[in-house]
């Protein structure tokens, strides 16, 4: 096996084999397990939660696909806005092989039962997000667009293990051979050529956050262990619309973009507008430049939120009842009142680095979804791009894991990791405190500090979340602290402007140790 720091054995309980093992049960892991199980592969699926707590879940606005001219849409109108919204950052090859295929997955998920909302004349509803020039948001239920697909994917693929984390992937001699993980049963192994990390990202790295509770980074932590690059992990999206409530933590309601899509616009707490100034799209601009625009309102006026007016929406209730339901909730009805609103942490641009096939440089190990880094969204991700990266780039990786089919995966003596772990409400409060919209080098600075001090333990399931976590951050804070420049959702008070577009790259050196390179483009990535 491959050295580890630790080196505890712990008692192996169970054991399985496979060809394809995937580590997550949202939108990308379960696209990829369909289509690997229906090219004949074994497939494993190992979840920590159950359906109900992935992201998918909780997608409200809808899957960004591309119309047809007779809809004054087109692929490179669509790559066009994903480009410009990425400001720089994006990988127009991999945009172009991403978007060109979101009709074909939407027919997929048709085929699987998926049903979305319909106009009068019987063609696909589309609306418009901040970003789009054009509305081209195919959604579900009005705004429970991720439940639809989570309800669609989970029916075609049952047979999940959840309530299992995944610990280690292992490796031999530098290629894949299976996971280390851990259920009621106790410690397990599964024996693969192939992995799959479609984890989900890592909302809870900081206080408020639109993302569930199980949203831990895990999958960041398992890719560096096991030898692959982490790249761009600094840009975190804020959603600029989170339903806000004073001293409210965890995981927050979002109010979908949609809404601002169908005409309601933004005030401070006087009733004055203010994004008009701050981009040609007004209300609908990208999500990183609305985030800064109310933080800097917030800032202004010394007030902790702003106010959406929806008022104008007529039909609200009916539209968005998702969104409804948690206004009501809160004894908000939008049709007669302001919704309170505050920017809160919701999606990672940046992850594990891979092709468009979810190919990383360790071969045999795979990544899709919002683990992953494959060039769609650059600094900054354009509004429902993420369900059609799941989509797309899921069901690829299930067919290029059939590659690996066959080959040799035996696994030797297993062996749990040890590394830092910082407790999560601490972790929470230090990264949301200095590492949040706006960021600076005193808070950075007091960050990787913080960190340095965090106390080693020997990786096991009762602190595997949090030390994920802690390792995600160190990425982060490292990473942001290395970009001196303002780009996308990240945005440094100290470098207000750009400077050359360079993509980070954070791996583990020999030692254990995170260290960084930026690099102009790419490189290297998938060649197995």
């Amino acid at each position: 096996m491959t050295p580890s720091v630790g080196g505890a054995e712990p008692s192996i309980g169970w054991e399985a084999s496979a060809d394809l093992v995937v580590v997550g049960g949202g939108v990308a892991g379960l696209s990829a397990a369909i289509s690997a199980t229906r090219r004949g592969l074994r497939v494993v699926t190992l979840a920590k939660g159950d359906a109900s707590g992935t992201s998918t879940q909780y997608a409200q606005g809808g899957i960004a696909v591309p119309g047809t001219a007779a809809e004054g849409d087109s692929v490179d109108s669509h790559v066009h806005d994903t480009c410009e919204a990425g400001v720089g950052l994006c990988d127009e090859d991999a945009v172009r092989s991403i978007v060109e295929a979101g009709p074909a997955a939407l027919s997929m998920l048709e085929s699987l039962g998926a049903v979305f909302d319909r106009g009068v004349d019987g063609a696909r509803a589309r609306t418009r997000e901040g970003g789009h020039r054009v509305r081209r948001i195919v959604h579900a239920g009005g705004d429970a667009t991720g439940a639809e697909v989570q309800r669609a994917l989970s029916d075609s693929m049952p047979s999940v293990l959840h309530g299992t984390s995944v610990i280690r992937v292992l490796v031999d001699r530098g290629d894949v051979v299976g996971v280390l993980a851990h259920s009621a049963a106790g410690y397990g192994v599964v024996q693969a050529p192939a992995v799959l990390l479609a984890t989900g990202g890592l909302g809870q790295l900081f206080s408020c956050s639109t993302n569930p509770p199980d949203a831990t980074a895990d999958g960041i932590a398992l890719a560096l262990d096991a030898g692959a690059e982490i790249s761009d992990l600094e840009f975190v999206q804020f959603h600029p619309t989170v339903l806000f409530a004073p001293g409210s933590t965890g995981r927050r309601p979002l109010v979908s973009e949609a809404v601002r899509g169908e005409g309601a616009h933004l005030v401070d707490l006087t009733g004055t507008r203010f994004m008009a100034d701050s981009h040609p799209l007004g209300d609908l601009a990208p999500r990183d430049v609305v985030s800064r625009a109310i933080a800097e309102r917030m800032r202004l006026t010394g007030s902790d939120h702003v106010l959406l007016d929806a008022r104008a929406i007529r039909h609200f209730h009916t539209r968005f009842p998702t969104v409804t339901a948690s206004c009501l909730a809160a004894g908000i009805d939008p049709l007669d009142d302001l919704i309170p609103i505050a920017p809160a942490a919701h999606y990672s641009c940046g992850g594990v680095a891979t092709d468009v096939w979810g190919r990383t440089s360790v071969p045999g190990l795979f990544a899709a979804g919002e683990v992953a880094r494959t060039g769609l969204h650059g600094a900054n991700r354009l509004a429902s791009n993420s369900l059609l990266e799941g989509l797309v780039v899921g069901e690829r990786a299930g067919i290029a894991a059939a590659e690996r089919r066959g080959r040799r995966a035996e696994i030797g003596d297993v062996s749990l990791p040890s590394t830092a772990s910082m407790p999560r409400a601490t972790l929470q409060a230090l990264m949301t405190e200095n590492a949040g919209v706006v960021r600076d080098p005193e808070g950075l600075e007091t960050v990787v500090r913080a960190l340095g001090g965090a106390r080693a333990v020997e990786i096991h399931e009762k602190v595997w979340e949090d030390a994920a976590l802690t390792t995600a951050a160190s990425v982060l804070a490292l990473a942001a602290s290395a970009r001196e420049e303002s780009r996308g959702c990240h945005t440094r008070r100290d470098y207000p402007d750009m400077s050359s577009a360079r993509s980070s790259r954070v791996r583990r050196d020999e030692a254990g140790d995170i260290e960084i390179r930026g690099v102009e483009e790419l490189t290297g990535v998938g060649r197995q």
